[in-house]
């Protein structure tokens, strides 16, 4: 059992704390993160400035495919993904999208056994909960990628997405706090 943050491994704090750093420009001006333990990153002023919008986050709920094409939701979702230690679904989901924009034959095939060993591969480091035919399926099309070798276990990963983590994520604390920090926002707009 851990005994506070220094019995934490040095990776686990580095990616816990680059996590919250990617995602404090998320809270209004003003609230630091004392209550998540730190404040946010200065290297996203340019995120601060952005400031969201409660349509941008309302926006979020019509769909999966709208929250995660934002750069905001994807890493509202992503934090929320972490906070249910099913993250592996979503880096899973963006990898097959970065594969699938590679041009060069010879990097395909590097990029696609790197994948296939990270996330489809049997007791991988972030093995994705796939069918065996769809592994099965999926460890053929590597042996010649092709740009699609990915998709049907992508289309898998993105379904189990919609239906199981989507709607918990609309009912998040993660969720619902930008919400009511968005709406806050603009009726504090609408009243000056």
């Amino acid at each position: 059992m851990c005994k506070g943050l220094a019995a934490l491994p040095a990776t686990c704090l580095r990616s816990a704390k680059d996590m919250k750093h990617r995602l404090g420009f998320l809270l209004p001006k003003g609230e630091t993160l004392s209550d998540h333990s730190s404040a946010p990153s200065k290297k996203h002023k340019t995120g601060a400035a952005h400031r969201l919008s409660s349509d941008e986050v309302k926006k979020w709920s019509e769909s999966l495919q709208q929250l995660i094409s934002h750069k905001d939701g994807l890493a509202a979702f992503t934090e929320f993904l972490q906070s249910e230690y099913s993250e592996e679904n979503i880096k899973f989901w963006l990898a097959c999208e970065e594969y699938r924009k590679c041009k060069s034959p010879a990097k395909l095939a590097s990029k696609a056994k790197k994948i296939f060993n990270e996330y489809i591969a049997v007791e991988s480091p972030r093995e994705v909960n796939l069918e065996s035919q769809i592994r099965e399926e999926t460890r053929k099309n590597i042996l010649e990628p092709t740009s699609s070798c990915f998709d049907e276990a992508q289309s898998k990963i993105q379904i189990l997405m919609q239906k199981d983590s989507y709607p918990r994520f609309l009912k998040s604390k993660v969720y619902l706090d930008l919400l009511n920090q968005t709406q806050a926002r603009s009726q504090q707009r609408g009243k000056a």
